[in-house]
């Protein structure tokens, strides 16, 4: 192919770094390349939390337009942030290998006490939500900004820790330099630290090497995920969760569910086997019939 195919990004570091990480999979295929940057509507407000914008796809409508405009050929996302149903006319064509799901919290003092009132920071309804159920005497304070500013924030202002995608700290390298605490009984977002590589439905020109360079077992567990989200009807402003893991010849299907008030919290782990079909449809209605029906309803 002697086209240049034109990979649509975000500007923070972190969507820099992925689309050249999709970018060398695609030089690796013989694959000329360029990098389109592209502002969102998430990096242009960056203190309003995010589930105060009450809509899906804040990070990612940009990039749909450049899609649908033909300014681009293709845009690298992180899967989390695309919603569970895309925008019309625009399909998830590929994802890469994922890296560690888990979200961390990132502290000031390796000693703290989480017996004390900490004040922690996070925009993430899910986060809010789970970490209030677990710790009702802390204090959940908005924060906003791309890691670097996050971090920042963190250690310049009265935060005793906030919590990240565990993800997005070893990409760029964070993660080796401060103290985290990886928070494995929070349920992450569905498809957390996912590549995404979204494109035109009608447009076939690529498909062929996308599907060269994606991870079938990540796109299998992720799909479910995602899938289990758009049942629940949920999205980013909606603390609902889903995580599947491989282990050995099975698949875990961690969910939790919370009410927007942190009191009440449904957790479940559904074990199946590997080639097992319908894994979300099956962990949707195990969750209904443990409750998660009148949470919803909660959310109306």
């Amino acid at each position: 192919m002697n086209k240049i195919v034109r990979l649509g990004t975000r500007e923070s570091a972190l969507a820099i770094w992925q689309a050249k990480a999709v970018e060398k999979e695609l030089n690796q295929h013989n694959i000329k390349t360029e990098i389109v940057k592209i502002k969102s509507d998430g990096d242009l407000d960056v203190n309003k939390p995010l589930y105060e914008f009450g809509v899906s796809g804040i990070f990612t409508k940009s990039l749909d337009i450049a899609l649908l405009n033909n300014k681009i050929d293709i845009a690298v996302h992180s899967l989390k942030d695309v919603p569970s149903k895309p925008a019309k006319g625009i399909e998830i064509k590929s994802v890469l290998k994922r890296e560690d799901p888990y979200d961390v919290l990132v502290i000031k003092n390796k000693n703290v006490d989480f017996k004390s009132n900490l004040r922690i920071a996070t925009s993430s309804v899910r986060r809010k939500c789970q970490w209030l159920y677990k710790f009702p005497n802390h204090i959940i304070k908005p924060i906003r900004g791309n890691i670097d500013t996050r971090l920042k924030k963190l250690f310049n202002e009265d935060f005793d820790g906030a919590v990240f995608a565990l993800a997005g700290l070893k990409r760029l390298g964070f993660s080796n330099n401060i103290n985290i605490k990886i928070l494995k009984w929070m349920v992450p977002c569905a498809s957390q630290g996912t590549i995404g590589i979204a494109g035109l439905k009608k447009d076939k020109t690529l498909d062929k090497v996308l599907k060269n360079i994606n991870c079938d077992m990540t796109n299998r567990l992720v799909n479910e995920e995602r899938q289990f989200i758009s049942l629940m009807k949920g999205g980013c402003s909606k603390p609902i969760s889903a995580l599947a893991l491989r282990v050995g010849d099975k698949i875990y299907f961690k969910t939790n569910i919370c009410t927007m008030d942190a009191k009440k919290s449904i957790s479940d782990i559904s074990i199946f086997k590997l080639d097992e079909e319908d894994i979300a449809i099956k962990s949707y209605r195990k969750n209904i019939k443990l409750g998660a029906g009148n949470i919803l309803k909660s959310f109306r």
